[in-house]
């Protein structure tokens, strides 16, 4: 499981990404296709063209670390509220990363429905 600072982002790059390619090739397609700077602390996260190998990479301030995950079946699955949005936030990637489809899953609202009746 991933834990954040709470002022980094995460982005999420929706092209397709050649996974041949580490810490620099990765930081490159980060200031490219995303318009962000790699050293900024935030994490970027890319998956290749079949969505079954995902990389996260990310700046921790002394060098750049990467997390990567290839599934053997399967694929990753997108978030519906991704949509054309760059961030993420951390519950949708972690239900990305743990296989959670996004119809399975539903935000929850603190304040109870005032539509249900109840019977006494």
């Amino acid at each position: 499981m991933l834990s954040l600072p709470p002022s980094a982002r995460i982005y999420i790059c929706h092209q397709a990404v050649d996974m041949r390619k580490s810490f620099d090739g990765l930081a490159a397609t980060s200031s490219q296709l995303l318009a962000q700077s790699p050293a900024s602390g935030h994490f970027f996260v890319f998956l290749n063209a079949r969505r079954t190998l995902i990389k996260i990479l990310n700046w921790d301030g002394d060098g750049y670390t990467i997390w990567s995950k290839r599934l053997e079946q399967g694929q990753f699955n997108l978030p519906k509220a991704v949509g054309d949005r760059l961030l993420l936030d951390l519950r949708d990637l972690h239900a990305m990363l743990d296989g959670v489809k996004p119809g399975a899953y539903y935000k929850r609202f603190s304040q109870p429905s005032h539509n249900l009746m109840v019977a006494s």
